[in-house]
């Protein structure tokens, strides 16, 4: 029965599985071309878009050349391929001779025929097929046992535009794309130095999706790099389709409703965050990106706070963390106010309160529930459909729905109003959205039973649990635990851009923090002069 429930939560494909799927591809490519195109029929059989096409050039009968190209239609550009690769080949062995010797001609393509594009010489069938469903075209000379894989790749994929889920006010607007190589390129463009590395680790056994490890050497932690690299490539699965598959991986703590692993579709916010000595992951196919070690105060961040003046950026922190615990404890109170804590209330809103909940049939705690459990439906909804109708049903569907449910007598108008209330805050906090939603019922479920002695319980073991989270070993609720004073200056007080010395010292261990990688800039003094 225990290997029954452990199985159940095994990770990934079991290693001998993974280790018989590709058996018999790694050997090596057949001389005869005719012998490769028989094999590779064999290993795309049933595949309809598998395109193998046969070139036969040079000046003459005994001194012909023959060449078999193998692609997967709609991953290749047809347009390069025939232009860049094809007719250059054809036109240069009219012109030359080789003799005869197929290692000459081989090596002739390589220098001169399509010298001009990115190739890679390959030498075993689990090479050759790899790079074909990759977007490669597979070249092969008939008498060498090895391959050219050219890189003819059809552009794919959305432009680079503003993405929608972290809208700027101020500062860049490019956000990532699905692509993999144009992600990098953007980070690049932005971090003009050598330090900048990228550490590409395939995963996946059916989809050998390129994952990217992303960090500026000689800024980010060794050790926490080390541990990303060794947690990314303990992954044994099928199929990774999103860095939301590797951030169930690779989280500290997987039973947590808090994020322990940040991600971001802009390039200036993940700039900052590496140049911060954090560690970023890239997935080729989703445009976004993680970033570990992720701490808990990164919630109410955003990049506009960098942007603008410190006092403002103060403020809006501040207003951030108000309606995070507005929306995770508004509910409860009410319940906590309404059913408990009579004397509490003044006696003009108990008055008003009676009023507006006379002839409803359910108690404060279920009308709450209802209430609460109908708007998420509805933002569910709104999310779900198209965006068009999904942001009038979100809007038509709440006013008509509290009008209706006050005029129905099942809510009052109090009610009604809380939940507003609550609604509004929540979306101030986008990346707390989901362990906010979960643990406004809890605090409700406290309320009903011992009023605010039970919110009080359930915030202090909601502390504590976030005390005790780490994110790749660094406390998630750092610096305020421990107490780092130097990291301060980048809470929910936002200090200027140029008392920023230093970069957070929670990320660096005792033996790199007096190094130069910890010191951001140089202090300076303006001259009024």
């Amino acid at each position: 029965m225990f290997n029954m429930i452990k199985s159940l939560f095994r990770r990934g494909t079991p290693k001998e599985n993974i280790d018989t799927i590709y058996t018999g591809l790694d050997e090596p490519l057949p001389k005869n071309i005719e012998k490769v195109k028989e094999r590779l029929d064999e290993i795309f059989s049933g595949c309809d878009d598998f395109v193998v096409r046969h070139i036969v050039c040079g000046k003459g009968e005994d001194d012909e050349v023959r060449i078999l190209v193998s692609y997967i239609d709609g991953l290749v550009d047809k347009n390069i391929l025939n232009r860049d690769i094809i007719r250059p080949i054809i036109e240069y062995f009219s012109q030359t001779e080789v003799h005869g010797e197929p290692k000459l001609a081989f090596q002739r393509i390589k220098e001169c025929a399509i010298s001009g594009s990115d190739f890679e010489e390959i030498q075993n069938m689990q090479q050759a097929v790899y790079k074909i469903v990759s977007g490669n075209a597979v070249l092969c000379v008939d008498g060498v046992k090895c391959a050219l894989a050219v890189d003819v790749k059809a552009t794919q994929g959305r432009q680079i535009d503003e993405p929608d889920t972290e809208v700027a006010i101020r500062g860049p607007r490019e956000g990532f794309v699905e692509n993999l190589a144009t992600n990098m390129a953007l980070i690049r463009k932005r971090i003009k130095s050598p330090n900048l590395k990228f550490e590409i680790i395939r995963l996946g056994v059916q989809t050998k999706t390129d994952v990217c490890v992303c960090y500026i050497k000689g800024i980010a932690n060794e050790e926490i790099v080390k541990e990303v690299r060794k947690r990314i490539k303990k992954i044994r699965t099928d199929a990774i389709l999103d860095t939301g598959y590797i951030e169930q991986y690779i989280a500290d703590n997987r039973l947590t409703l808090f994020p322990i692993v940040g991600n971001t579709e802009k390039c200036d916010k993940l700039v900052a965050k590496l140049l911060e000595g954090r560690v970023a992951i890239l997935c080729d196919g989703t445009p976004y990106i993680l970033t570990v070690p992720y701490i808990f105060i990164e919630s109410i961040q955003t990049s506009d706070d960098y942007y603008d003046h410190a006092f403002f950026a103060t403020f809006m922190r501040l207003l951030r963390l108000f309606a995070l615990v507005i929306s995770n404890l508004l509910p409860a109170m009410y319940v906590a106010l309404v059913s408990f804590h009579h004397t509490v209330i003044p006696i003009k809103l108990i008055i008003t309160l009676a009023a507006s909940r006379q002839g409803i049939p359910f108690s404060p705690f279920v009308e709450a529930v209802l209430m609460i459990t109908a708007f998420e439906l509805l933002r569910e909804a709104g999310v779900r459909m198209p965006r068009t109708i999904g942001q009038a049903l979100s809007i038509v569907g709440a006013i008509v729905l509290g009008e209706a449910s006050v005029a129905a007598g099942i809510a009052s108008n109090l009610m009604v109003i809380v939940v507003a209330i609550t609604a509004i805050c929540n979306f101030v906090v986008p990346p707390l959205i989901r362990a906010t939603m979960l643990l406004r019922f809890v605090f409700l479920v406290a309320a009903n039973f011992l009023g605010f002695l039970g919110i009080s319980f359930v915030a202090v073991a909601v502390l504590i649990h976030l005390c005790r989270l780490r994110s790749f070993g660094i406390p998630y609720m750092a610096p305020f635990s421990p107490l780092t004073a130097s990291d301060l200056k980048d809470s929910l007080l936002t200090a200027p851009i140029w008392v920023m010395l230093t970069r957070p010292k929670i990320l660096f261990t005792e033996d790199t923090k007096g190094t130069v990688g910890i010191k951001r800039q140089e202090a300076d003094e303006i001259s009024e002069d």
